[in-house]
């Protein structure tokens, strides 16, 4: 058994359970922050057997997929704004970052 850790942006969360519950998997869901843009993610935990790993995965990568985005970047903090010109900037953002960790007991009550 293995457990399926996926930090994704949050826009990508919903139609990533509804294609995971869809293929008969479940998943919990726990609500995150992090990265430099400090927006908003997504952490999933779902409890998978050996063999069904990688098709969590390929659902994984099909729905959360990199995308550009431009953002603004936060002025200095304490700094010297009056010499701070804030452009935009392209990021990539979305995908997911994956952990496939071992679980040595699992039990559902």
């Amino acid at each position: 058994m293995k457990l399926v850790v996926a930090v994704v942006q949050d826009k990508d969360a919903g139609r990533l359970i509804e294609e995971l519950v869809d293929r008969g998997y479940r998943a919990t869901k726990l609500a995150s922050t992090g990265g430099f843009l400090k927006e908003g993610n997504t952490t999933l935990l779902v409890g998978a057997e050996d063999p069904q790993v990688d098709e969590v995965v390929a659902i994984i990568k099909r729905v959360c997929r990199p995308r550009e985005q431009v953002v603004t970047p936060l002025g200095p903090i304490g700094g010297a704004v009056d010499t701070y010109v804030p452009y935009p900037v392209e990021v990539i953002v979305g995908g997911a970052t994956i952990f496939v960790l071992n679980v040595e007991r699992f039990e559902h009550v």
